[in-house]
């Protein structure tokens, strides 16, 4: 091994055993401090090894497909939302919130792409260092979130590895790959994206913890499979940017398309689909339509006869309103299916009820019972 590559090898060894310190003897590098040491990192490696430029003649290019492909993959994971419904995310836009959560993100994002560069640059030339720079990083991901309970048992490690570990390799060996083929520029576009917006957008997918960890698992991989081939093929720079103005105009429709309907689906806003599940309403409403409900404020208003929208036990349920009854301040609401013989056996309260429904669109939400049937 080089005399350079021994230098680095044991500069790596090292940061490496701090972070295991951090992890299992004390809270050092947690939270703010993150982001503190990676820049001392960052200013120590450039002083002991140097810093090469990020000179690639296809970094634009790249991170155009970069663009492209996580569009693909939004429009792809919010189209699968309206199948598993969506979450509200927490209001970070707040001075608060973003001092503490997504400068801190940002900058410790953009520091530990400039030195993951660095290092693989300086690592050039030797596989194993590649590796082990990887590695490093995946170490440096681990920070604070490795808990010594997870070792209690098989199945505890099991899981850990899978929902945890096994995300956090995929996401680095792609971030490795992309930074030594094209430089930190790319990388930097792509964890931005993937990580703030969860912060800026107000509704996101709501997959359970295994479906997550799955989709964070593929998706790096099949990101590395495009870089791969983009490698692979021959570019023209010009050939290379029309193909990518192609394929933004192509977009633009089913992007448009997907954010009607995620408005509509998500619950978050006035007017909202639902895909309805029996035939509690046949023949008026049938099992599959796509029913729109509008939101009503004055909810004492709403006419015996009016086809409501409510929520019980967690469920939505579109039902005939068929009685109101008034009990000094309060109001409570009957309904039956007009498929069914008798009114449904509990009230509704008020704050029960989500709106009225306006709109039938017939059979459309057969995909999404038939997945959820499943």
């Amino acid at each position: 091994m080089k005399k350079g590559y021994k230098r680095l090898f044991i500069f790596e060894i090292i940061i490496i055993i701090i972070f295991l310190l951090s992890n299992f003897v004390s809270s050092v590098l947690s939270d703010y401090y993150k982001i503190i040491f990676i820049l001392i990192l960052t200013i120590l490696f450039k002083l002991l090894f140097g810093f090469e430029k990020d000179r690639n003649l296809y970094t634009k290019s790249i991170c155009l497909e970069i663009l492209i492909c996580l569009l693909i993959y939004f429009l792809l994971y919010y189209l699968f939302g309206i199948v598993i419904t969506f979450a509200k995310t927490n209001n970070y836009l707040t001075f608060n919130k973003i001092l503490t959560v997504i400068i801190p993100l940002i900058l410790t994002i953009i520091f530990k792409e400039i030195l993951r560069y660095m290092m693989l640059k300086k690592s050039e030339g030797s596989k194993l260092l590649t590796v082990f720079t990887c590695f490093f990083f995946i170490c440096f991901d681990l920070i604070g979130i490795i808990n010594l309970s997870v070792f209690s048992s098989p199945y505890n490690v099991f899981t850990y590895i899978a929902l945890t570990i096994l995300p956090i390799v995929s996401k680095n060996i792609f971030c490795s790959y992309l930074s030594y083929k094209n430089g930190y520029k790319p990388v930097i576009i792509y964890l931005l994206i993937m990580n703030l917006y969860i912060y800026i957008i107000p509704i996101i997918p709501n997959p359970n913890e295994y479906l997550y960890s799955i989709i964070e698992l593929i998706v790096p991989m099949i990101f590395l499979y495009r870089i791969y081939r983009f490698y692979k093929e021959d570019k023209d720079e010009e050939i290379v940017r029309e193909y990518h103005k192609k394929s933004f105009s192509k977009l633009l429709l089913p992007t448009i398309v997907i954010i009607i309907l995620v408005y509509l689906t998500s619950g978050y806003f006035y007017f909202h689909a639902i895909v309805v599940a029996s035939g509690s309403m046949t023949p008026n409403i049938s099992k599959g339509d796509v029913v729109i409900i509008e939101k009503i404020k004055n909810k004492r208003d709403i006419k015996v006869g009016t086809v409501i929208a409510y929520k019980y036990n967690n469920i939505i349920i579109v039902h005939r309103l068929v009685k109101k009854i008034n009990v000094g301040d309060d109001i409570y609401y009957f309904t039956k299916g007009d498929a069914n013989k008798d009114i449904d056996n509990y009230k509704i309260t008020e704050n029960m009820v989500i709106g009225v429904v306006n709109i039938d669109v017939p059979y459309i939400g057969y995909p999404t019972v038939w997945i959820k049937e499943l």
